[in-house]
């Protein structure tokens, strides 16, 4: 894909961001199906993390996920609209490195800083 192509860049990460969402969501119904298991008594395992360490993981990881996908999904209309790369505080472009490294980025990096 090039470079320069915004919407190709934004959608491989959509198909990134939904693939590990639904590994994330098999890994969570995997816990709850552990954690359901009343023989299960991880809590006092000293050799391992326990189930509700683990599910506490994989929902963050989840969440952040979530959010990414989110502002990916905001980006890819961006460029629907033909605003993509347009600072939302400021009106000015968006540096096209700090576009290559955060696609997503909806404020350039001196309307960023002052968050």
């Amino acid at each position: 894909m090039p470079a320069d192509d915004p919407a190709a860049r934004l959608a491989e990460r959509e198909r990134e961001l939904t693939a590990l969402l639904a590994r994330l969501d098999a890994d969570d119904a995997s816990l709850r199906a552990d954690r359901a298991d009343a023989t299960a008594d991880d809590e006092h395992d000293p050799e391992g993390s326990t189930l509700s360490g683990e599910w506490q993981r994989v929902a963050a990881v989840r969440s952040a996920t979530q959010r990414e996908l989110d502002d990916v999904r905001a980006a890819l209309a961006l460029v629907a609209a033909g605003t993509y790369g347009v600072c939302e505080r400021c009106g000015e472009p968006i540096p096209v490195a700090r576009l290559e490294a955060r696609p997503q980025a909806t404020r350039c990096v001196a309307c960023a800083s002052l968050l």
